[in-house]
């Protein structure tokens, strides 16, 4: 499929699982990134199971503003039905531990880890070498020296810039053309297309909470006494 381009496709939904979150179709007009055999275009970005198991996105973006704990990283690959992709620190997270991390979610299951931008080169280097699965690094600044986290084992990007994610894709792609970029596309399809145009080859979708998804069918269960 060209970039630019949506290809309509048959759809077969369940009596009752028909329901589910879906990812704008803009972000089929990304290229994707190919992990493991498998194209991946779509990330949801959370790590609620009963999100991750009633959403059609191809894959799992498990990064949440805590210390990364196994126990957590276990229980989203185990029921996931997507592949997942799992933090493992970078920030107050670091050092040996972020390895440690790495190499137990490897073994769990994770198609990949995630590293946030505080990262050191050096940290970055030494996990990358410690697994067998892609180390994806965040990038949150048109600063950031794309060479460096490269040249230290950095197989994805993750944009994660706010408004400011296309430009700072374009910056990275006058440096290196061929990395594969992860970013966030907003929340309205013309940012979805302007990050995808910008460069990226996949999005994170940053699904409804679940106290909005419950609001939404509670005033249509109200509706429907009157």
């Amino acid at each position: 499929m060209n970039a630019g381009s949506i290809k309509e496709v048959r759809e077969i939904n369940g009596k009752l699982r028909y329901n589910i979150l879906r990812v704008p179709k803009e972000v089929q007009m990304a290229s994707g990134i190919v992990v493991h055999g498998k194209r991946i275009k779509s990330l949801v970005f959370t790590t609620d199971l009963a999100i991750i198991k009633n959403c059609d996105a191809d894959a799992v973006f498990a990064v949440y503003p805590f210390t990364p704990q196994q126990s957590i990283s276990d229980a989203i690959i185990k029921h996931s039905s997507m592949p997942v992709f799992c933090g493992v620190g970078g920030g107050t997270t670091k050092g040996l531990r972020t390895i440690s991390l790495a190499k137990d979610v490897e073994c769990q299951g994770a198609w990949g880890v995630v590293l946030n931008a505080p990262i050191s080169n050096l940290n970055l280097k030494v996990v990358s070498e410690a697994i067998d699965i892609p180390t994806i690094v965040t990038v949150i600044s048109e600063d950031t020296d794309i060479n460096a986290r490269i040249n230290a084992g950095a197989a994805i990007l993750n944009v994660a810039g706010g408004k400011d994610t296309p430009a700072i894709i374009r910056k990275i792609r006058e440096i290196d053309d061929e990395i594969p970029i992860i970013a966030t596309g907003g929340g309205d399809p013309e940012t979805i297309v302007e990050t995808i145009k910008a460069g990226a080859n996949a999005i994170t979708y940053t699904p409804p909470s679940i106290q909005d998804l419950f609001r939404t069918v509670m005033i249509g269960y109200r509706e429907s006494l009157k």
